[in-house]
C-alpha cells in the first residue's frame, strides 16, 4: 500500500495557543507595560528637603581668599518607583570628582579642594549640614554634584508575539532611552550664596533583544553616567570664566577678603586689578590717538 503523506495542518492545541495569544495581544493594545528605572541625586531635596523649609535668602558672599573648596555628590533620593538596579557606579563618580577637583585646583586663589566622603551628607541635611562640613572639614565654599537617570524600555507587538511563539531572539523590538542629567552647584557656605552651576546632559537611544535588554540597559546606564559627567566637565571650565568675569563687571556680586597671610599673588583681587589696568590703558591710547 501507497504511503500517504502526512497532511499540512497545525495541531489542535497549538492553534488554540496561537489564537489565545493574539487575542491577548489585542486586548492589551499590542503592547506590553513599559517599565522604567530611575535613579537620582537632587541638590534642591538636599538643601529643601520635602518642599517645607522657606527660601533661605543669599547674603552678599564674602571670598576669603585663598579658598578651600569642598566637593561632594548629594545623598541618593529614594522614588516609589524605582526599581532595584545599579546605581552611579563608585569608579565613575570618584572619576568625576577628581576632574571637578582639578578644575578649581587649577585656579591660583584656591588654597586646597577637599573631597567630602558621601557619608558626611545626610539626605536631607540643608544648609545645617554644610555647617557641620564646614566647622568639620575648614571648607568656604562647597561644590555639589547631582545626578538625574531615567531609562524607560517599551517591548511593541512583534516582540511580545514572537516571544510566546517563537522567541525572543529573532527580532530586535525593546527599545531602550536613557536619559541623563547631572548638575554641579557652588555654594559660598557661610552667605548661603549659590556662585554658580554647570549642567551636563546625555541622550542615548538603542534597541536590543529582550532577552539581552536588561544587560543593554546597565551598558547604557553607565554609558550615560560617563557622557553626561564629560559634558558637565567642560561646562563647569566654561562657567568658572564666565563667574570671574561676571565678578570683574559687577564688584557688587561678592565681596574679597584676605586671609592672614596671603598677599593675593594672582588672586580674583590681582586678576580684577590687571583688567581694570590693561582697560585703562586701552582707553588712554585711545584719547591719545583721537588728539
Amino acid at each position: 500500500m501507497e504511503t500517504q503523506p502526512a497532511p499540512n495542518y497545525i495541531p489542535r492545541t497549538i492553534a488554540i495557543a496561537a489564537l489565545v495569544t493574539l487575542l491577548l495581544i489585542a486586548l492589551t493594545g499590542c503592547t506590553i507595560p513599559s517599565r522604567s528605572t530611575h535613579r537620582s541625586s537632587s541638590v534642591v531635596e538636599f538643601l529643601y528637603p520635602g518642599g517645607e523649609q522657606p527660601f533661605v535668602k543669599p547674603e552678599i558672599p564674602t571670598l576669603n581668599l585663598p579658598l578651600k573648596v569642598g566637593v561632594a555628590f548629594v545623598p541618593s533620593t529614594q522614588r516609589r518607583y524605582q526599581e532595584t538596579a545599579q546605581t552611579f557606579p563608585g569608579t565613575q563618580k570618584q572619576e568625576l570628582l577628581e576632574k571637578v577637583s582639578a578644575q578649581f585646583n587649577d585656579l591660583p586663589f584656591v588654597a586646597t579642594i577637599e573631597e567630602i566622603p558621601s557619608t558626611y551628607l545626610r539626605r536631607g541635611g540643608s544648609f545645617e549640614n554644610l555647617d557641620q562640613i564646614q566647622g568639620l572639614m575648614g571648607v568656604d565654599v562647597m561644590v555639589l554634584i547631582a545626578h538625574d537617570q531615567m531609562q524607560g524600555r517599551v517591548e511593541d507587538e512583534w516582540s511580545f508575539a514572537y516571544w510566546t511563539v517563537v522567541g525572543a531572539y529573532i527580532v530586535p523590538a525593546s527599545k531602550n532611552e536613557t536619559h541623563t542629567l547631572m548638575e554641579a552647584v557652588v555654594y559660598d557656605i557661610r552667605s548661603r550664596s549659590l556662585l554658580f552651576r554647570a549642567p551636563g546632559a546625555s541622550v542615548i537611544k538603542g534597541r536590543s533583544s529582550l532577552v539581552r535588554s536588561a544587560e543593554k540597559m546597565q551598558d547604557a546606564s553607565g554609558q550615560g553616567f560617563s557622557d553626561a559627567a564629560a559634558d558637565l566637565t567642560i561646562n563647569l571650565a566654561d562657567q568658572l570664566e564666565r563667574f570671574k568675569i561676571r565678578l570683574k563687571e559687577e564688584p557688587e556680586a561678592a565681596i574679597i577678603t584676605h586671609k592672614p597671610g596671603y598677599t593675593g599673588a594672582g588672586s580674583l583681587e590681582g586678576w580684577f586689578s590687571g583688567g581694570l589696568l590693561v582697560l585703562g590703558l586701552g582707553r588712554f591710547l585711545l584719547r591719545s590717538s583721537r588728539s
